[in-house]
């Protein structure tokens, strides 16, 4: 099957087409390598890509919309995952306009090409973060998503928006996949467990907001590829007609949401426990207030996703953080 591939270079991108690789599949693969974090790293996961035969890389941006349309032609995908994004919640908060231009301008030329190459399943990411100030946990599906507390899950939330729109008027089947908390080897060094390893390794406190009571409903990268492959393989439908009580499907657009969580939440400082055991070294622990833009808790509700999938994220965290951190050390030379 040939599949079209947005952020290839990126963390969830990369272990993506991967797997679709290993499986025999054609990847055409694009990103901007945009310099927000260290762009060896991304180079590194492309150079892994790029060993496939079956691998195509175009170094492209989202915004610019010619390039990418020319390059949707060219790769006749059966299937498109839209990964590349400008990420972080506190970052939006800083640089608001690069998630304009990035996931709003950006994730619409994707979506008009999509118009074009007509493909038989669209996914896109999403994210936890469009529940924003919701209260009833877990957090299901056909909850109501309007309070979001950053710009960067406003504009998810819009593409959200985008694509159901296109779904009705194209009837592109179209998947919008909300992820929680994602984590694993390959991970953005601007996320929790890349900064909380690296300052412990190297002799620096690390920095816990919300005074540690928080949890969050943490996704473990393979488990998360895991759901997402099987998901290729339910489009939603043209009918309106929901398959269960959970359905999120739209009653009218071949459009649904979906949480890829396993509904486990974890308490923050039991995952900092976890990644003291793994290294094998106390942190010294700075307790800091709420940021601006977090919320206290994330709990997926997994009911649609075992339904539609027959699988839902179970890799226990003491796991994960322990092949983050043998991936960290090897990748760094072993410190």
């Amino acid at each position: 099957m040939r599949f079209l591939i947005t952020g290839t270079a990126g963390f969830i991108g990369f272990h993506v087409a991967k797997r679709l690789l290993d499986d025999g599949h054609e990847v055409f693969g694009l990103d901007g390598m945009t310099p927000y974090y260290d762009l060896k790293l991304k180079e590194a996961r492309n150079a892994l890509l790029s060993a496939y035969p079956a691998y195509r890389f175009e170094e492209l941006r989202l915004e610019e919309a010619e390039r990418l349309a020319t390059y949707v032609t060219k790769a006749r995908p059966e299937v498109i995952f839209h990964f590349a994004a400008q990420a972080g919640v506190r970052y939006s908060i800083e640089q608001p306009r690069s998630y304009i231009d990035s996931n709003l301008v950006g994730s619409f030329n994707l979506i008009e090409s999509a118009r074009q190459a007509a493909p038989k399943h669209f996914l896109m990411a999403s994210t936890s973060s469009v529940y924003g100030g919701n209260q009833t946990m877990p957090f299901r599906e056909n909850e109501m998503a309007d309070h979001p507390l950053t710009l960067y899950a406003a504009t998810k939330k819009a593409t959200e928006a985008m694509a159901h729109s296109y779904a009705h008027l194209w009837k592109i089947p179209t998947t919008m996949m909300r992820f929680f908390t994602v984590y694993g080897p390959w991970g953005r060094p601007d996320m929790a467990l890349f900064k909380f390893v690296d300052c412990i390794m190297n002799n620096r406190p690390i920095e816990i907001f919300g005074e540690g009571k928080m949890s969050r409903d943490f996704t473990y990268i393979d488990d998360l590829v895991e759901a997402m492959v099987r998901l290729v393989d339910c489009p939603p439908a043209h009918d309106g007609k929901r398959l269960f009580p959970e359905d999120s499907l739209s009653p009218v657009a071949p459009f649904r949401t979906i949480n890829i969580g396993g509904g486990q939440p974890v308490p923050l400082l039991q995952f900092v426990d976890a990644i003291e055991t793994a290294l094998g070294i106390k942190a010294v622990r700075k307790m800091l207030p709420m940021q601006m833009g977090d919320v206290t808790d994330t709990f997926a509700s997994a009911d649609l996703l075992r339904q539609l999938a027959g699988y839902v994220p179970t890799t226990p965290v003491e796991e994960g953080v322990q092949a983050f951190v043998s991936w960290y050390r090897q990748y760094y030379g072993n410190r």
